[in-house]
């Protein structure tokens, strides 16, 4: 329902940094991000896509209508525009 793109960081993009950062997450019953744990990416990236991440909201899911967590993989794809 909500996504913040994350920020690329100032000094990952002088050194040329890029990449995939990979986020184990919980969806709580009430749409929001919890236990956000980061599994692989380049250690410049990751502060941005955890403060991009918090921020976004899902649509709760769910089972027997009623709202419930769900685990989730997130990737969050950095890359530099050519020149």
């Amino acid at each position: 329902m909500h996504k913040v793109q994350p920020a690329y960081p100032q000094i990952a993009r002088m050194a040329r940094i890029q990449g995939p950062v990979q986020l184990h997450a919980i969806i709580s019953k009430d749409g929001t991000i919890e236990n956000l744990v980061v599994e692989s990416g380049p250690p410049m990236l990751v502060a941005a896509a955890i403060n991009a991440v918090r921020q976004w909201r899902y649509r709760p899911y769910l089972l027997n209508h009623e709202p419930v967590e769900v685990e989730t993989e997130i990737t969050v794809n950095f890359v530099l525009g050519g020149s």
